[in-house]
């Protein structure tokens, strides 16, 4: 996998936009009724890092992180800045937020993911890009000690446990994330005049699967 373990500017994607797209392919029937379907079990998400630039400066380091990831050659990542952790954006994060998974007395590595809900229904978003040093595991409602307890992989996010929990333990965890990404577009246009008059560049980024 070509990916840089490498972040983009976070001052520079603090004001961009985009989100989650999902992909539905709609069928309408000869009786006005739909048949809806869907290849995709997870969302994608697009932004456009050009709506973060502010100066000329900004522009100078999205072109040199451009052309360091060779365009769209190299992955890298990305925060955004509307979810970037578990729990709640107005509190810190928690070793409780998520149950990741419920012990059985023999798997010893689990997936992080971030589960989102409303009403009855969830998505349970796995979560492949843990920010370093942000990462708080329990069990069972007692926190875990990372290195004694518990080791992370920062560049999957799995979490691997030096004995496996307990059959009914739930696995909790708390976290900040990033996305990986890619440039989707091998040309950036730029010009200092029309920046100047308020023109930004388009700089698209989309989620890559990893």
């Amino acid at each position: 996998m070509q990916f840089h373990e490498v972040r983009f500017p976070v001052s520079l994607s603090f004001g961009s936009s985009g989100g989650p797209e999902r992909r539905t392919d709609v069928v309408s029937l000869a009786n006005g009724f739909e048949e809806r379907n869907t290849p995709w079990a997870h969302s994608r998400r697009r932004y456009d890092a050009g709506m973060g630039l502010r100066s000329m400066d900004d522009i100078d380091a999205v072109l040199a992180f451009f052309e360091a990831r060779r365009g769209r050659m190299h992955g890298f990542r990305w925060k955004d800045w509307t979810d970037f952790q578990t729990g709640r954006p107005s509190r810190e994060v928690g070793f409780e937020d998520e149950v990741i998974a419920i012990g059985d007395e023999v798997t010893t590595v689990f997936q992080l993911v971030k589960v989102y809900r409303s009403g009855e229904q969830t998505y349970a978003r796995p979560i492949v890009k843990p920010v370093e040093g942000s990462l708080r595991v329990g069990l069972s409602g007692d926190e875990q000690s990372e290195g004694i307890d518990f080791t992370v992989d920062y560049t999957t996010g799995l979490v691997t446990f030096m004995h496996p929990p307990s059959v009914g333990v739930e696995v909790t965890a708390g976290f900040e994330f990033d996305v990986p990404v890619r440039f989707d577009t091998d040309q950036i246009i730029a010009s200092a005049a029309t920046f100047a008059a308020g023109e930004v560049p388009s700089v698209p980024v989309v989620e890559l699967r990893v």
